[in-house]
């Protein structure tokens, strides 16, 4: 694929300065790009590198334009301006119309005379696959699931029967949606399996990573609105809820019957215990444990920061003690003549 910088510039409504007819046939980074490559400059970090790049082009913002050796096509965002080109170079193959011969596809599944479905896959009865859906090897589709237009599913994707995913979804290789949620009553030292009869629901323009595991409802659906994305090893417990365009970063755990809110941020690891809810417009840290409903929008953290070892040892120790340095401060707070107790203290 090649694109002259006039036509770049054009698509994402840059201002260019330099050749319009300059040619490029690839991207890469501000340090690395070569003489055929389009760049970005979003992060000041990065900014030493402007100076000497060797690529094409560089997208970046009006201050950064006249430091630029090369052309620049200018822009407010640089990082947003180079995804929406960057689809023009993407490596993946196109996947032709068809059914492969060592697909498995049930007489009463419905499937679009434009869907991929790749050698091994099975479709189960029922199931429907709209126009544009691409399923690829060894992928498994249950009965009575509903795959919107232009879906993909990568390389050995389980999803479960009665599971709906909206148009343009994306999930990636080793993901299973629709499993059976955590549902267990106990009986005398035994458990007993409730029944898990809700469903799945996905919303359109979702993007779901590798080896994540998204539960079927308890006895309502699981929900995933719409342009949520989620990274790798994310786990969506039973009837939860997840607000639209919500981002939720690498091995991220929701408890069951959790809210999640629209616009929120979890990052790595975070994980979240069950029947809460976390507001719109949230952002919880890295590490972070979620242990109580958040009802204003703003950023949100509970890990401790990585430090020098040593030290590091000794603040764990001395946390430890907090509760017993607090109850003494109580104490000796009382023993001040003319000072206040600390309000609320109890020992």
């Amino acid at each position: 694929m090649t694109l002259t910088l006039a036509r770049v510039a054009e698509e994402i409504g840059a201002r260019l300065d330099g050749d319009g007819d300059r040619v490029i046939s690839g991207l890469g980074t501000i340090r690395s790009a070569g003489a055929d490559q389009l760049t970005f400059l979003a992060n000041p970090r990065y900014r030493s590198w402007l100076e000497t790049t060797s690529a094409a082009a560089v997208l970046c913002r009006e201050d950064e334009a006249a430091a630029c050796p090369v052309n620049a096509l200018v822009v407010d965002d640089p990082y947003l301006a180079f995804a929406r080109i960057s689809h023009h170079f993407d490596p993946a193959p196109a996947r032709p119309p068809g059914i492969h011969a060592r697909a498995v596809v049930a007489d009463d599944a419905r499937v679009d005379d434009s869907a991929h479905v790749g050698p091994n896959a099975v479709i189960e009865e029922g199931a429907v696959l709209e126009a544009g859906v691409v399923v690829m090897a060894n992928s498994y589709v249950g009965a009575g699931a509903h795959l919107g237009r232009q879906v993909t599913l990568w390389p050995n994707v389980t999803i479960y029967h009665g599971v709906d995913l909206g148009d343009r979804t994306i999930v990636h290789a080793g993901s299973v949606l629709g499993s059976d949620g955590f549902g267990y009553a106990p009986d005398k030292g035994h458990w007993h399996k409730v029944a898990q009869a809700g469903g799945l629901r996905v919303g359109a323009d979702v993007e779901i990573g590798a080896a994540c595991t998204l539960d079927r409802g308890a006895v309502e659906d699981t929900v995933i609105g719409q342009g949520v994305i989620m990274d790798d090893q994310v786990h969506i417990a039973h009837n939860v809820e997840v607000g639209d365009h919500t981002a939720l970063a690498g091995k991220v755990g929701i408890s069951g019957s959790t809210r999640i809110g629209a616009h929120c941020l979890l990052a790595g690891m975070v994980g979240v215990v069950g029947h809460i809810e976390i507001c719109d417009r949230v952002q919880v840290m890295g590490l972070s444990m979620v242990s109580r409903s958040i009802r204003e929008p703003g950023a949100y953290g509970s890990s401790l920061p990585v430090d020098e070892h040593a030290k590091w040892r000794r603040n764990v120790a001395r946390f430890r003690n907090l509760d017993d340095m607090y109850r003494r401060l109580v104490r000796l707070e009382k023993r001040i003549p003319g000072e206040d107790s600390t309000p609320g203290a109890t020992e």
